[in-house]
């Protein structure tokens, strides 16, 4: 279309509301997912207002002074940049993460990995479960999360599980800082280790990634959302994803599942296996990664979740006798 490329596209006067209704137009004529939301996202991030007062004060003038800013907004979100990474926030499990291009926007269905894990761990250590004492002589679980990003998950176990002590490891530095700020947004700083590795390796007793505050970790609860999207299908991401997320966080080799390969290569080589692995996955993988967890012979129950699209989307394998 024309407007994409001449502009401009809002002039005075203008209210609002309509501002946000040209700017849907625009974005569904370039194809932009969810048009609407996108472009309330927008102005409320710029008015700074939430979602209720844009619906009561719609017809109210749009303010002269932000016109410009708004004309950019919309040009990036046309073009496909992530509304995430233009406000830098994304909301995950109740919670406002804060997101960079360093790290994945965490996704809706990851919330549902997050409910497994807690589920699960809680039927084995209920005492650590809430706000509850700890038993006497029951040891709190220890919990790692592989490929922690935003921190989204490691976060929201630490903030739902105050006993829980919670390790979250990731190759990038910068997406150690995203989660690092996130742990302290979310007061769960002081119960985070935060690691720079390759997947398990900083945890693996003597490798030369660990350390010795790490490699004797005895792990009880594995989570992980690593790359899973196979090589070969990079190309047809949505532009989104494609061109703005990191593919160091997307790419998960040719077929999409060197990284629970190597963690499932890697797990006998910690000090104790865990006896909670929970992943994530793509579509199609999950029922191959878990018969790779059954033939290990190390849980009592490996079952697969799907999202809410139905979709078969993580497995999470238990070993319920401690």
């Amino acid at each position: 279309m024309n407007d994409i490329k001449d502009g401009p596209w809002f002039t005075l006067p203008l209210t609002i509301r309509e501002a946000s209704m040209r700017a849907t137009a625009l974005f569904k004529a370039e194809e932009v997912e969810e048009p609407r939301n996108n472009a309330d996202l927008l102005l409320m991030h710029l008015l700074g207002m939430d979602r209720g007062v844009l619906l009561r004060d719609g017809g109210d003038p749009f303010p002269a002074d932000k016109l410009a800013k708004w004309e950019q907004l919309v040009r990036r979100k046309a073009l496909g940049e992530p509304v995430q990474y233009m406000i830098g926030e994304q909301w995950f499990y109740g919670r406002p993460f804060a997101v960079s291009p360093a790290v994945l926007i965490p996704r809706p269905e990851t919330e549902l990995l997050v409910e497994a894990v807690l589920d699960a761990a809680d039927l084995i250590w209920p005492s650590a479960a809430g706000g509850l004492a700890i038993a006497a002589g029951e040891q709190s679980p220890t919990i790692v999360d592989v490929g922690t990003g935003s921190g989204a998950i490691a976060v929201t176990l630490a903030a739902q599980r105050h006993a829980w002590r919670v390790s979250a490891s990731d190759l990038s530095p910068d997406a150690l800082a995203v989660a690092r700020t996130n742990a302290v947004r979310h007061e769960a700083a002081d119960r985070i280790t935060f690691v720079q590795g390759d997947l398990l390796m900083p945890f693996i007793p003597r490798h030369e990634q660990s350390s010795n505050s790490h490699d004797l970790l005895r792990i009880d609860v594995l989570v992980s959302n690593p790359p899973y999207i196979p090589a070969a299908d990079m190309a047809g991401l949505q532009r989104e994803v494609r061109d703005y997320e990191p593919h160091l966080a997307l790419e998960g080799g040719a077929d999409g599942l060197v990284p629970y390969r190597r963690m499932l290569e890697q797990l006998p080589l910690l000090a104790q296996m865990p006896s909670i692995v929970a992943f994530e996955l793509g579509m199609g993988q999950p029922r191959i990664v878990a018969d790779m967890m059954r033939s290990m012979g190390q849980w009592d129950d490996i079952r697969i979740i799907s999202d809410y699209a139905g979709i078969e989307r993580h497995v999470i394998a238990v070993k319920s006798q401690l």
